[in-house]
């Protein structure tokens, strides 16, 4: 059968890419982490330290994931040959479409894998803080950085990642002039790194009476969040804490105390906001994390071009500055300007469906 013989050589082609993905993951040295970390796990005292205690059992099912998954890929390669012999075999025909769904689904996990295997940065398996700011657009704007801001927490719930708000300031008529969020999952950051910068929308404006077209921006700015006490001094007079009350819903449900804090660094210019925990105090120190976080990622770049690109400092938020552009008039189209990935389903893409622009991106970035 042609098929079946197209099958296996698609197949064997992965043989060799299939071993070097799994000696990139160093699966062994994995396995013997895991075991060292189970065994401190059945120490008597192991549990006196509770935060330390999470994030070792943290670690070891991040560590399984990932063996589990390497193992599963290669049991799969292997189920997948032996289903194209019996097929041969027995001349049996409904075998070929199972086949054929099954290569697909092993290709698509091959890809996805080998994508983790790029996620190789410091900071690449935190979580990631992402902010959006409307631009150049009017109530355009803010209306793009609202369909983003849910673009992005689709994207977080298809990859079974949990999204916390830390702060947002309505439009003045609609949508979003800014939200902060936090997606929780592991290598996030990795993942969302590749967003940071200038999103641009071209489409039929629906606040535009006239019908016209309508070009409007967002910057979207992606830090890791670092839970670990970061080793960065920051002295009073470099700071300015102001409280301001925070969003509400309206009538009952509005916030009536301060309690939400912006964090202004004077030095690097860098401003952060929370809003989302329970008291004050609590916003302050997730605040301050922020900015202990961002001036860490600065002292830690080699030139000043880099250190721009970790604080959040686009070009203007305007024409000629954007990383990728979405149109939905004349025609339909997603393009990344860096790496040229496009898609003409401009929906899905809008929908959380971000992957092949990731996954071009870190393939990209590792050329």
């Amino acid at each position: 059968m042609v098929e079946l013989d197209n099958f296996k050589v698609e197949l064997s082609g992965y043989e060799q890419p299939l071993e070097e993905v799994r000696g990139s993951l160093k699966l062994d040295d994995k396995r013997l982490l895991i075991e060292e970390l189970e065994k401190n796990m059945e120490a008597p005292n192991f549990w006196d330290d509770a935060e330390k205690a999470s994030r070792a059992m943290k670690e070891v099912k991040d560590l399984k994931q990932i063996v589990e998954r390497a193992d599963g890929l290669a049991a799969q390669y292997e189920d997948i040959m032996t289903l194209i012999e019996m097929a041969y075999e027995d001349e049996d025909e409904e075998l070929v479409q199972e086949i054929g769904d099954e290569l697909k689904a092993f290709k698509e996990e091959f890809d996805d894998l080998r994508i983790t295997t790029l996620l190789n940065g410091e900071y690449d398996e935190n979580n990631a803080i992402l902010t959006l700011h409307a631009g150049a657009g009017g109530t355009e704007s803010c209306d793009w950085a609202s369909m983003l801001s849910r673009m992005y927490q689709r994207w977080a719930e298809k990859k079974g990642f949990s999204v916390e708000v830390l702060d947002y300031l309505d439009g003045e008529e609609a949508g979003l002039k800014s939200i902060t969020l936090q997606i929780n999952g592991v290598n996030a950051y990795g993942y969302l790194k590749s967003e940071h910068g200038v999103h641009r929308l071209v489409r039929i404006s629906p606040f535009n009476a006239a019908g016209k077209r309508q070009t409007s921006f967002v910057s979207c700015d992606v830090m890791p969040e670092i839970e670990n006490d970061i080793d960065i001094e920051i002295a009073d007079d470099d700071i300015r804490i102001d409280t301001y009350r925070s969003s509400g819903a309206g009538g009952q449900h509005i916030n009536k105390t301060s309690s939400a804090i912006r964090i202004t660094h004077f030095p690097t210019g860098i401003v952060v906001q929370c809003q989302n925990e329970r008291s004050q105090h609590m916003n302050k120190d997730k605040a301050m994390q922020m900015l202990k976080a961002k001036l860490l990622l600065l002292r830690e770049q080699e030139n000043l071009d880099k250190e721009s690109d970790i604080r959040g400092e686009q070009k203007e938020i305007g024409w000629g500055s954007q990383i990728r552009s979405y149109v939905m008039q004349p025609y339909t189209m997603v393009k990344d300007h860096r790496t040229g990935v496009e898609s003409g389903n401009v929906s899905a893409v809008l929908d959380g469906d971000l992957d092949m622009f990731i996954n071009g991106y870190l393939k990209w970035r590792s050329e």
